[in-house]
């Protein structure tokens, strides 16, 4: 286990310079993205809701009012509008090569709060292990009826857990995760864990692999202060080792640290051999 790497992605903003359903649902509302958010606020703050919540709702029940049919075929089609960041497409392939280089199995992964079944329709979707995001319960007609799995800033962390125990699914049986592993050898040591994502509600997820001596990483959009504003006060805060902008090409700052931290856990895994040999 000691071999593997596991990248955790956050989504929107992170991969993408969007929120996920700025890529054609919110057009298919004719509404503009501001007037969808504050639809999706006036929801939560009425009933107190979990914002991931709010917006799934929203975009429900604002479906239903337009008198669009929503699928899960329908959704997940809207992936292929997607753009993403600079260099993303390229990312996994020549990350994943540099890190067989040094011996090191590399696995990435999404954890976002974003609709996963649009996620599912993205160019990028068969580069990851898994994909966990905010996902529907569908009718034997394929239209969403209740929430199946919301992922907020702090229910984030327990993918990180699964993804060190290697429980990737089985979300309706809980003792699965929590259950003790004697066989420590199989678990994925915090140290070859690197957490990547955009903002404060990425902030549990950071601080837990800081404590524990894994990795955090905070991009912002190239083209906002605003944005490197958010980074630059979380790095000042320590709530992340790292800050860089959203620009995922070869030679670029995130792709810099990566390459330094995989050849740091190449080292660390050398060393340990050695001392036990």
């Amino acid at each position: 286990m000691r071999r593997r790497i596991a990248i955790i992605y956050d989504f929107d903003l992170t991969l993408i310079p969007k929120n996920i359903q700025e890529y054609g649902f919110i057009d298919s509302l004719n509404m503009s993205p501001d007037e969808f958010w504050e639809a999706s606020a006036v929801v939560g703050n009425k009933h107190d809701m979990d914002s991931n919540l709010a917006y799934m709702y929203t975009m429900l029940e604002l479906a239903k009012k337009n008198n669009l049919d929503i699928t899960y075929e329908g959704l997940k089609k809207l992936g292929a509008n997607i753009e993403y960041f600079e260099g993303v497409e390229e990312w996994f392939d020549r990350i994943n090569e540099f890190g067989k280089s040094l011996g090191l199995e590399v696995e990435h992964y999404v954890v976002s709060s974003g609709t996963r079944e649009i996620i599912e329709g993205a160019s990028i979707y068969d580069k990851f292990k898994r994909v966990y995001g905010c996902r529907f319960t569908y009718d034997d007609d394929g239209r969403p009826i209740w929430v199946s799995q919301v992922v907020n800033y702090t229910t984030k962390t327990q993918f990180i857990y699964r993804i060190r125990k290697n429980v990737l699914d089985d979300f309706y049986d809980s003792y699965k995760v929590n259950e003790y592993i004697s066989d420590r050898s199989s678990i994925l040591p915090y140290e070859n864990m690197i957490y990547i994502g955009d903002g404060q509600t990425d902030v549990p997820s950071m601080k837990l692999l800081n404590s524990k001596g894994g990795h955090s990483i905070c991009v912002y959009d190239p083209s906002s202060f605003k944005k490197f504003d958010v980074a630059n006060r979380l790095f000042n805060e320590k709530r992340v080792n790292f800050i860089a902008p959203a620009d995922y090409r070869d030679n670029s700052k995130i792709d810099s640290v990566i390459k330094n931290i995989l050849k740091k856990v190449s080292i660390e895994n050398t060393l340990e051999e050695l001392q036990n040999d």
